[in-house]
């Protein structure tokens, strides 16, 4: 749904609101927000609530409940897959739009904004690419201008049809990789050095004037000790800053939200806090991958319910925490689940033991998170919560 923003249409933002609170009683039924669905909970704030989607199951006939919900539940789509490299161009200089138009076509057709995910990865590339590049048959020079022609080409593509784009994903190593000391990690940094960050900002600036240019991370949702060689958010943040200092045309940092029930994670706070500081440069703020994993014991595979129900509660609070967060920077402008079921979750094939990451249960029944959530975009308003500041692209 394209909303009107709140500062420009003010009579539009107090219907709005107006109506999750104030609708008459039907048929003798009175109003209760807690029917209304993420999607239209979100506009109260002007935040667009936002779900990956597998076009497989998307497609699925055998399964409409999936379609029903991406449909209802959600303002804005990320293609899971469809868009990445080795999806849009198996064979050098050959693309396959198909999936990928699909998914544009039913986010238009449901009044949804696009996330697009993802232009320069170090994961998931073609065979072609990765192969000519290790024999020597593509130079440095030549896959420089191979990058160049594919963002070109498919922020081109895609023009005028997607609101924010990840431009950079995942750049920037842990501290528990090799070397130890953070620093820019991967296939792209490897062989063409860093530059190829702002390179890539600025030639998808150059193809789509208006779309929303993000920088997208895991581990990023809260400054650490204070250890700049350990603390990864301060080192995307410093990244962010000088890129900026180059009139680099970055305008939002993605934060995937990635989390584990077995971890320590992070309080409300700590999450604001961080993106208040990315705020403090200007820059829009989104929650873009967000799940909460956890481990699948034996005990949890059995039903037991003194093992599943604590697992079932930090999943629900960290799901809060993060969308709290959100709620309380205005520069944060949506807010992704990384796919809403668990019957076609990513964890249980990535992590083997781990599983129960998603809003809804294998049989599409809502679970605490997802009510925790709804609680959160219910109760929470002025003067703490203003409305979205939009962020205009940077030229």
């Amino acid at each position: 749904m394209r909303i009107k923003r709140w500062i420009a249409t003010g009579a539009v933002a107090i219907a709005t609101v107006g109506a999750l609170n104030t609708l008459p009683a039907s048929a003798g039924h009175p109003y209760n927000p807690a029917d209304q669905s993420l999607r239209n909970l979100g506009l109260r704030h002007d935040l667009y609530m936002g779900t990956a989607v597998s076009m497989a199951a998307l497609n699925d006939a055998a399964d409409p409940r999936y379609r029903e919900l991406v449909a209802s539940e959600f303002s804005t789509v990320t293609a899971e897959n469809e868009m990445k490299w080795e999806s849009l161009e198996p064979t050098r200089g050959t693309y396959n739009w198909g999936p990928a138009d699909e998914l544009i076509a039913f986010a238009k057709q449901n009044n949804q904004r696009v996330r697009g995910h993802v232009l320069v990865w170090h994961n998931q590339l073609p065979g072609w690419l990765t192969t000519g590049v290790n024999d020597g048959s593509i130079t440095t020079e030549q896959l420089r201008e191979i990058l160049r022609n594919h963002i070109t080409t498919v922020v081109k593509h895609f023009k005028g049809k997607i609101w924010q784009w990840d431009v950079v994903n995942e750049a920037v190593s842990d501290p528990w990789d090799t070397p130890s000391t953070l620093h820019y990690k991967g296939f792209w940094a490897q062989h063409l050095g860093p530059d190829y960050i702002a390179d890539a900002f600025r030639w998808a600036r150059a193809a789509d004037p208006k779309a929303l240019l993000f920088y997208n991370d895991y581990n990023i949702e809260a400054f650490g000790s204070g250890d700049p060689a350990n603390d990864k958010t301060q080192f995307v943040y410093d990244m962010a800053k000088s890129l900026l200092a180059q009139r680099v045309p970055i305008d939002g940092v993605g934060s995937q939200g990635h989390l584990g029930t077995q971890y320590g994670n992070y309080d409300t706070l700590q999450v604001a806090a961080a993106l208040k500081k990315f705020a403090g440069l200007g820059l829009a703020t989104a929650f873009t991958e967000v799940d909460v994993r956890s481990q699948l014991t034996e005990a949890v595979q059995n039903g037991d319910s003194n093992e599943i129900n604590p697992r079932l509660q930090a999943s629900a609070a960290n799901y809060s925490v993060l969308l709290q967060a959100c709620l309380a920077d205005r520069h944060c402008l949506s807010f992704t689940v990384w796919g809403f079921t668990d019957k076609h979750s990513w964890v249980p094939n990535w992590f083997g033991n781990e599983g129960m990451a998603n809003i809804y249960d294998e049989n599409y029944q809502p679970k605490r998170a997802y009510n925790l959530m709804k609680g959160d975009l219910i109760y929470t308003g002025p003067p703490y919560v203003l409305p979205r500041i939009p962020q205009k692209p940077r030229k």
